[in-house]
């Protein structure tokens, strides 16, 4: 997958939200300003993937307390050049919950959600911001999930709990796509 890929992804991506809508055309810009906008190291940003993982029963969502930030997200992180974004979701998600792939699944092929936000500067580099793009996925919430050390903490949430863990809009925003899809 090239940036073509992604790009066409995000063409054919629909979304109702309308700030969620400007997300997608920035996005857009950026991806075809930057010819390198799946690398970790390209300032003041780049693409990430992330994952919104939910079980099968669809009433709760994987969330881990990311120690760098100190913060409540979904499984996602640098694509570190990979272009496929789609594999970078489903490798962070693997990476981070400590599961085999093969306990992982899919569950569209297209784009749950995207986002943009900024990385404060921190000690583990300067102020940048995320075009994070999201796919849906599921794991079982009865297999053991044993983490890995960049999270303090990882826990199965009910979904009309995930947003007193994390109350960023684009929670309540892929808590309500999960509710009109699932329930």
């Amino acid at each position: 997958m090239h940036r073509h890929a992604l790009l066409t992804l995000l063409n054919e991506y629909q979304t109702p939200v309308l700030a969620e809508a400007g997300y997608v055309e920035r996005t857009k810009r950026f991806v075809m300003a930057h010819e390198d906008c799946f690398n970790t190291d390209l300032m003041p940003g780049h693409v990430t993937g992330s994952a919104w993982v939910v079980n099968p029963g669809r009433d709760s969502v994987l969330l881990l307390h990311h120690k760098k930030l100190d913060r409540w997200f979904q499984p996602g992180g640098h694509a570190d050049s990979d272009a496929d974004i789609r594999r970078v979701a489903l490798r962070e998600t693997a990476e981070e919950t400590g599961l085999s792939p093969e306990h992982i699944k899919l569950l569209s092929q297209r784009i749950f959600d995207v986002d943009i936000h900024t990385v404060p500067a921190n000690r583990f580099g300067p102020r940048h911001v995320h075009f994070d793009i999201r796919f849906l996925l599921e794991i079982d919430d009865r297999c053991p999930i044993p983490g890995n050390k960049e999270s303090h903490q990882i826990l199965w949430v009910a979904l009309h709990q995930a947003v007193r863990y994390n109350h960023n809009l684009s929670t309540y925003r892929m808590v309500e796509k999960t509710r009109r899809l699932f329930i």
